[in-house]
């Protein structure tokens, strides 16, 4: 199985592995940088947004109230009625008045004290007073001190006098003299309708609420109502809406276009990673992948490989984003308003503190999970893979009691865990509705006082959710680039590994065509890395060509390694392998496995018709070669009884016998035309019948080739021409089996040992 990354697994040298993984990015620096500055401009223009909003709101909030300003044009032009009254009313206070007054029959004794009484005290008075203690007097005497007069041009009359003091109503005649026709925003209003204007005005007071000012503007003459009714600054407001939708679509296109840029860089990354990946495994020695595991190499080429993709694609740019909008907004805040911008980040940071508080208790839960989680996939994996010896020994109750408490385990630190990170939203939540609480309290108390308007409340509402939103992302981007520092870690390693001899300066090649087959090991010796002792010894062997040669010994004896290096997968310590009087380390590896075929005994088929398995990486060879080499091995029977003869579909999972599988690596060996042939083991995972078909098959194999034949049932090479006996790494015994066998030495004893009860 492919080894998957765990997710809170680190870098062990973050600052390094972030530093080669840019190096390694230089190709794609102009779309990074471009991505980068996309996604701050896209931040920058989220942040200006609710400015402009704040100035929407208040255009629109301005449409919903009375027409102010022209309300302070009507009143200004009728603010100097109180002045003009005194005037108009051209009170008579002289001597031969007031004794006219005080004489008359008309007014009662009682009426005459009340204006005596006026008399004496209106020189304390101020205009208003006057005004209020003048309409109190009895109609008699108003009748002798408001004579009619003349203002502006026009007769007041005495009648119309009362009736101003009376009824509060502005007469014509009075009107006439006080106003003129007047225009405002191109309409006209007649002095008729300014007194209509006054009168209706002068009935209210400050207690008078909206709801009765509306109403009383409502019986208002139509000219004045449509002056003073709400009236929305559609030129304005259409503006600043066409700018916003200007800054969101600019917005959503630099961060389409961001995401699409780094899309591409992390795609052509992952790939091009990839491709040093499976250049570089072509390279490496075979040692490489003797010491390190196979699931762990492909976990390279699949999972960190796509972890560093999928980061990159999601990390840096919101970083950079998330950075821009948090520091933008900071300071967007404090431009608009100090005492706003520190109740949303003080509010928030409360929060803040608390959720960070509790997510930093869960972070041992996750490490808990994590480790029990790899003890319990260790203890099923141990139980299902010797699932039978846990059953012939009865174990299944004791396995089944650890299962139980390592499953306990799981689920107490996973419920934890995930209890704790679950509250991560609704903190996050929490923090966003706080701060909203906090602007509209704070926001409103200012607004009372005239310090801001409605609109900076609603943008600062937006803010408390650009405020909060990027400092999560900001920890989420760090948390991936700890996870891509630790993928890319693995990979470059992998990358870095010391790579096979350089081949640069070979140039002999032999035809395998012209090959005869001889070769010659020479004071062989090799020593694996990190071993003390050498696997191989002054290892000395001539093989003639056409020869079959078998090498057989105990494990651990050298055999396989000594076919390493006869196909160059190691390089030789000492001593030389001669082939054709051309010693190995003077042909490429290429050049060399193009003169070798081998069996194994891990047979492998890939999905694909049995044709194709048989002529694998072959040129021009026709269907009736491949069922020429088919019958020679004894294949074509089972061939012709599937649907689709030879085009039938096969693969590793299909429902065929070792056997079978071993004769077509078998058919495919013989479709190679080389001159040596190497047969390691072929036979070890065959019953003794289907051995027997094998054998055979090796058989017409190796006719005509020099052959290697790896063995450990002695009874498949008891016709091999020459037998080498292997212990220790060297060669013990040699000769054919019945020379061997009249020695009754080493061979002999592993010969006869496989007939022991």
């Amino acid at each position: 199985m492919p080894r998957k990354p765990i997710q809170n697994e680190k870098a062990k040298d973050f600052k390094g592995s972030i530093k080669r993984l840019f190096k390694e990015l230089n190709p794609f620096k102009f779309l990074i940088i471009l991505g980068l500055v996309l996604a701050a401009f896209s931040s920058v223009l989220s942040i200006v947004a609710p400015n402009k909003l704040s100035d929407l709101i208040d255009k629109i909030s301005e449409g919903l109230v009375l027409n102010t300003e022209n309300l302070e044009k009507l009143t200004n032009n009728v603010s100097s009625l109180q002045k003009d009254i005194p005037l108009i009313l051209n009170i008579d206070f002289t001597p031969s008045t007031i004794s006219e007054v005080m004489s008359s029959n008309e007014v009662t004794l009682e009426e005459k004290n009340e204006f005596q009484e006026f008399i004496n005290t209106v020189s304390s008075l101020d205009k208003s007073e006057v005004f209020n203690k003048l309409k109190k007097l009895p109609n008699n005497v108003l009748n002798i001190i408001l004579k009619d007069s003349e203002y502006n041009g026009v007769i007041i009359k005495t009648s119309d006098k009362l009736a101003l003091l009376n009824d509060g109503n502005i007469p014509v005649s009075i009107a006439n003299a006080l106003f003129n026709e007047i225009e405002i925003d191109g309409t006209l209003v007649s002095a008729k309708d300014q007194v209509k204007f006054v009168n209706v005005m002068s009935s209210l007071n400050e207690n008078s609420t909206e709801e009765t000012i509306y109403e009383k503007i409502d019986t208002m003459p139509k000219n004045i109502r449509k002056l003073l009714e709400p009236v929305f600054d559609m030129k304005g407001i259409k503006n600043i809406v066409i700018f916003l939708i200007c800054l969101y679509l600019l917005s959503a296109l630099f961060s389409y276009i961001e995401a699409i840029s780094m899309t591409v860089v992390s795609n052509n990354f992952a790939k091009s990673l990839r491709t040093k990946i499976s250049k570089k495994i072509n390279k490496l020695p075979l040692k490489y992948f003797d010491k390190n595991q196979t699931g762990d190499i492909l976990s390279r080429v699949t999972n960190d490989v796509d972890t560093i993709a999928q980061s990159m694609n999601q990390s840096f740019a919101t970083l950079v984003s998330a950075i821009s909008l948090f520091v933008g907004t900071v300071i967007m805040m404090f431009v608009t308003n100090v005492v706003m911008a520190l109740t949303a980040i003080i509010s928030s940071l409360i929060g803040f503190i608390f959720m960070f508080k509790i997510l930093s208790k869960s972070q041992k839960y996750f490490n808990e999970r994590q480790k029990y989680l790899g003890k319990i996939n260790s203890h099923i994996e141990e139980v299902y893979s010797g699932l039978n010896v846990v059953r012939v020994y009865n174990g299944k109750t004791e396995a089944n009691k650890e299962f139980d408490i390592l499953n306990e385990k799981v689920y107490e630190s996973n419920r934890k865990s995930q209890f704790l990170s679950g509250l991560m939203m609704p903190m996050m939540n929490f923090i966003g509705n706080f701060g909203y609480v906090a602007v509209c309290i704070v926001g409103a108390l200012l607004t009372m006082n005239g310090n801001i308007t409605f609109g900076v409340i609603v943008a600062f509402m937006t803010y408390v959710r650009l405020f909060t939103s990027p400092l999560s992302q900001i920890g989420q981007a760090m948390t991936a680039l700890q996870t891509t520092a630790a993928a890319s870690e693995r990979v470059f390693e992998f990358v870095d590994e010391k790579e096979m001899s350089s081949q640069n300066e070979i140039t002999k090649v032999l035809d395998k065509s012209k090959v005869k087959g001889n070769i010659e090991f020479n004071n062989v010796s090799f020593t694996y890395d990190g071993n003390t002792e050498p696997t191989i010894k002054n290892f000395n062997v001539t093989v003639k060509d056409g020869q079959k040669i078998a090498i057989v010994g105990p494990t651990g004896a050298g055999k396989t390694t000594m076919v390493n290096l006869l196909m160059k997968f190691y390089d030789i310590n000492k001593g030389d392998i001669i082939i054709d009087g051309v010693k190995t380390k003077e042909l490429t590896r290429e050049n060399i496995h193009g003169l070798f075929t081998m069996v194994l005994q891990d047979t492998w088929l890939f999905d694909g018709s049995i044709k194709e398995n048989i002529i694998f990486n072959r040129e021009n060879i026709s269907l009736e070669k491949v069922k020429e080499v088919c019958e020679i091995v004894g294949l074509d029977h089972f061939i012709r009884t599937l649907p689709n003869g030879y085009d039938s579909k096969v693969s590793e999972n299909e429902n065929i016998s070792a056997g079978q599988r071993q004769l077509l690596t078998i058919a495919r060996g013989m479709i190679e035309d080389a001159p040596f042939l190497i047969l390691d083991e072929a036979t070890s995972n065959v019953d003794t019948r289907t051995e027997e078909l094998v054998q055979k098959a090796m058989d017409k194999l190796t006719e005509g080739r020099t052959s290697f034949i790896i063995a450990h049932r002695l009874s498949t090479i008891k016709n091999a021409d020459l037998i080498l006996v292997m212990k220790d790494g060297n060669i013990i015994e040699q000769g054919n089996h019945d020379e061997l066998m009249k020695k009754n030495g080493f061979y002999a004893e592993l010969y006869n040992s496989q007939f022991e009860l």
